[in-house]
């Protein structure tokens, strides 16, 4: 077992330095365009992840969480618009940006806990519509349908950060510390209770747990992983608009949630890097128009065989890590009699 231990651990490590690497070896387009880009939509994955794979429910809200909380970026923060702008310190802008995601997530979490199923995921979606045509309307706040340009990260140390290779590195921090933070949240008394709740909520409820306090925090949790990637989304457009926070975007998380697999943290970055190579280079073999088509294929082919995703096709069909078969302890020899 120790062997089989060491072996996946080192695989993690291996994983990581290949990341470390990757922009030394590849182009800027590469760098930014497909390893920046998916490790955002693999943190934004990853909140829906948290709350349909250990709370056991599918949230459509996500994308307007995050997005919710992006607008602050400019509104309290600066852009180019010349609209609101109030010119707040980014420290500040940055940390009320991450307070109103975890509090409209949190919002959004008293109000479907009391509910399962397609009553959940219909309520989330209300909430994710309201965001959206409040933001494409209302131009005192939001800036209507234009929304707001000239928005990049704080340049801090001397570094611009916005530049391909620190910001794939900043992205790549945030991608390993959020992956850490929701693999220790599922293993701490608070995320087994949780994946407690999913399986069985009537008999939770019974022992004596508050099984819509549970739900609330998982939905605060994962509107903090979805603020996270939000304001590294802004940063990566340098702009934010009702587009950028529009169903289909909304639809595209939940297929790179599904694809990548939902039982495991680093499932919805495998599936967010399926996303961006076929949003990519899918266009070399087909006309831009069907890339959907291609997506709603891909999609239907990988939950059709393996529905946890790529991840249950590599489980299945991919090289297997054996724990190390102790020998059996030979039998003591008996003592010779002396009598």
């Amino acid at each position: 077992m120790n062997g089989g231990l060491a072996r996946i651990e080192s695989g993690w490590w291996i994983l990581l330095a290949a990341l470390m690497v990757f922009p030394l070896v590849a182009t800027e387009f590469l760098t930014l365009q497909v390893g920046a880009y998916a490790m955002i939509l693999g943190i934004l994955a990853l909140s829906l992840m948290w709350l349909a794979g250990y709370g056991g429910m599918v949230s459509l809200a996500q994308v307007a969480i995050a997005g919710l909380g992006a607008y602050m970026l400019p509104i309290l923060g600066t852009n180019t618009q010349d609209v609101m702008g109030l010119g707040w310190p980014w420290w500040l802008t940055i940390l009320a940006a991450l307070a109103v995601s975890i509090g409209f997530a949190a919002f959004i979490g008293a109000v479907a806990a009391r509910t399962e199923g397609i009553y959940t995921l219909m309520i989330t979606l209300a909430f994710s519509v309201v965001v959206f045509y409040f933001a494409r309307q209302n131009y005192t706040l939001f800036n209507g349908f234009t929304g707001f340009a000239g928005i990049e990260p704080p340049a801090l140390f001397g570094v611009r950060w916005r530049d391909p290779v620190p910001f794939y590195y900043l992205v790549l921090a945030f991608a390993v510390g959020l992956y850490a933070l929701v693999t220790y949240a599922s293993r701490s008394t608070f995320g087994l209770s949780l994946q407690g709740v999913r399986d069985n909520p009537r008999r939770l409820r019974a022992l004596g747990f508050n099984v819509t306090a549970h739900r609330v925090f998982a939905f605060a949790l994962s509107g903090f992983i979805a603020g996270v990637g939000g304001i590294l989304l802004v940063w990566f457009n340098g702009r934010i608009a009702p587009s950028s926070i529009g169903i289909d975007i909304t639809i595209d998380l939940l297929v790179i949630a599904v694809i990548g697999g939902l039982r495991l943290p680093i499932g919805p970055f495998i599936g967010a890097l399926a996303f961006v190579l076929l949003d990519n280079f899918a266009i070399d073999l087909i006309n831009r128009e069907r890339f959907n088509t291609v997506i709603g294929i891909v999609f239907l082919l990988i939950v059709y065989f393996s529905p946890d995703g790529l991840l249950g096709l590599w489980k299945r069909f991919g090289p297997t890590v054996r724990p190390l078969k102790r020998r059996a302890a030979s039998p003591a020899p008996m003592a010779e009699s002396t009598e």
